[in-house]
């Protein structure tokens, strides 16, 4: 394998280079500079030196994309401390789980999860820091409580003329193998997942980055932050790389509903949009649309000489409803809804859909828009390989396996879960399916993981929810499935006892709906179940018994 060149020392040179430009604003709030960034990072650091943090210690972040959690992150990773990303809208339990099983010694929190967490249910966290104005919420540790309230003092005697570009120096890693952060896959204890990402990974997928955006992404251009950085595909499109190009990166703090993230695209016209399916989708479907399915649009679409002009005058529409400055939109995550699809293919619309893996931090596929091959996801990605475990990989779908720079160093404190991802030649073994055809283009058939996506990017796993749901009154088997941008959740019931005990079918409705709200309360917004559908037979199995979930989702 290839070696790559110094992470943290590109930090380092992005800070120096773009001193005096705009880097992180928080939508609406405030606005910090590359200088500012650097100053944070600096007091960050001397708190970090001064409470007895070494470098190799897990620090873990939890909150809302902001300008602060950016901040932390980078003093995270430059000091040599191990960063711990959380998804903020965890539930209290599952931050405690991740909190304790990744061994973090401090947890940066933000204003929401401040109210929710108990650091009694951390006992091995030394303190936890508000992400806002990073104070001290809690401190198990004399010295981290002294050095929070004399920073400005240490700060003052470390610099005492000012601080200029000549004192950033950061800690650079040892080895391209040396671990950077443990991102987990979700929250739940027995099925979370560590995933071990080090330098060369992240290294990797801004190289990659860089190559694919070319000279389309500047200093100073805008870039609107929307899917959560504790997320690889968030952090490392929407941040990592925007960052060490020298980009003005804005956060949306509250949730990116449709109707924000259009009018944020308006203002802030980013030069490149990352995005997940359902995003495009519900803008698509709400704002065009409406417009163009109607007769008089469907008569002049069908003439062919007007036809083209229409489609341009579609084209720059759409284009003006995302700020009509961006060089393309990538799409990833899930699958792409195949009319909508179908009908940006149509118009020229420049986008493309990317294919990736937290475990690939997290590219795997990707194709530039004009070369892109509908229904694909793209090539594999520079500095990996790929290969479809099939034996006729243009026309048998057969599991999809990567080798290269991007794979992860397995997950943390789980060998047995490493053993059965990577195998003994290094190849991560995706769970997914998928064909390539004689150009490399890989098209994925099936998702043999299940993962579903939100509307807002996080990642949800319906095994996960099927086992609190399949624990509940009266339910024998159950599976979750996504409709649109909702989780449905299919129960075939306990009839024989349900029958037994007297109940009728409205009974059942009702002893289900109650089922919901209980289990509703234990999950976080976006995991939430809308209904309970009962199946009155029980579901289709295989062989080995496993439900085949294929024939109830709505494809």
């Amino acid at each position: 394998m290839e070696k790559a060149p110094n992470f943290n020392a590109l930090i380092e040179k992005s800070i120096k280079e773009n001193w005096n430009l705009d880097a992180l604003t928080d939508y609406k709030g405030i606005t910090l500079q590359y200088h500012d960034v650097a100053r944070k990072i600096e007091k960050l650091h001397i708190m970090f030196e001064n409470s007895g943090v070494v470098r190799g210690d897990k620090i873990a972040l939890c909150g809302r994309n902001s300008a602060g959690w950016a901040a932390a992150f980078l003093a995270t990773l430059t000091y040599g401390a191990v960063a711990v990303p959380i998804l903020h809208e965890f539930t209290a339990d599952q931050i405690h789980n991740i909190v304790n099983h990744s061994e973090a010694k401090l947890l940066f929190s933000g204003d929401v999860v401040s109210t929710q967490v108990d650091p009694t249910k951390m006992p091995d966290i030394e303190g936890i820091i508000y992400i806002p104005d990073y104070s001290l919420l809690f401190s198990r540790s004399d010295k981290l409580t002294y050095a929070r309230e004399h920073l400005n003092e240490m700060f003052g005697q470390k610099y005492p003329k000012y601080f200029r570009q000549e004192h950033v120096s950061y800690y650079k890693e040892a080895s391209p193998d040396e671990l950077a952060l443990i991102n987990y896959t979700s929250g739940t204890t027995g099925f979370s997942k560590g995933v071990m990402i080090p330098y060369r990974a992240i290294w990797s997928n801004y190289d990659f980055a860089g190559l694919a955006m070319g000279n389309n992404v500047k200093r100073g251009d805008n870039v609107l932050s929307i899917l959560p950085m504790a997320h690889m595909y968030g952090m490392a499109f929407e941040f990592i790389y925007e960052f060490l190009r020298g980009c003005h990166i804005f956060y949306l703090t509250r949730v990116p509903s449709p109707a924000i993230i259009a009018k944020a695209f308006a203002e802030i016209k980013p030069v490149i949009i990352i995005a997940v399916p359902l995003v495009i989708e519900k803008i698509i479907k709400k704002k065009v649309f409406p417009k163009i399915q109607n007769n008089r649009m469907r008569f002049l679409l069908s003439m062919p000489v007007i036809s083209k002009r229409v489609r341009q005058a579609i084209r720059d529409q759409v284009v003006q409803s995302f700020g009509g400055n961006f060089m393309e939109v990538i799409i990833g995550g899930a699958a792409f809804n195949q009319e909508v699809e179908a009908f940006l293919h149509r118009i020229e619309f420049p986008y493309t859909v990317g294919y990736g893996a937290t475990e690939c931090a997290p590219i795997i596929c990707y194709s530039d828009w004009k070369t892109f091959v509908p229904g694909s996801c793209g090539k594999v990605a520079i500095h990996n390989e790929l290969r479809i475990d099939s034996p006729d990989p243009q026309h048998v779908a057969g599991e999809i396996l990567v080798k290269g720079m991007n794979v992860m160093l397995g997950y943390y404190k789980n060998e047995e879960a490493t053993r059965q991802t990577i195998d003994s030649d290094g190849w991560y073994h995706t769970g997914d399916l998928g064909v390539m055809d004689a150009e490399g283009n890989v098209f994925i058939k099936g998702r043999s993981k299940y993962m579903l996506l939100s509307a807002n990017g996080q990642n949800i796993y319906p095994e996960e929810i099927e086992d609190k749901l399949n624990s509940m009154t009266l339910v024998n088997e159950s599976i979750v499935i996504q409709e649109n941008d909702r989780l449905v959740g299919l129960v075939h019931p306990d009839l024989d006892e349900a029958y037994a005990m007297g109940f009728t079918n409205s009974d059942l409705v009702d002893i289900m709906e109650q089922n919901r709200k209980e289990l509703n309360e234990t999950l976080p917004a976006y995991c939430r179940i809308s209904s309970i559908r009962i199946q009155a037979e029980e579901f289709e199995k295989t062989p080995k018994k496993s439900i085949k979930r294929f024939l109830y989702l709505n494809n």
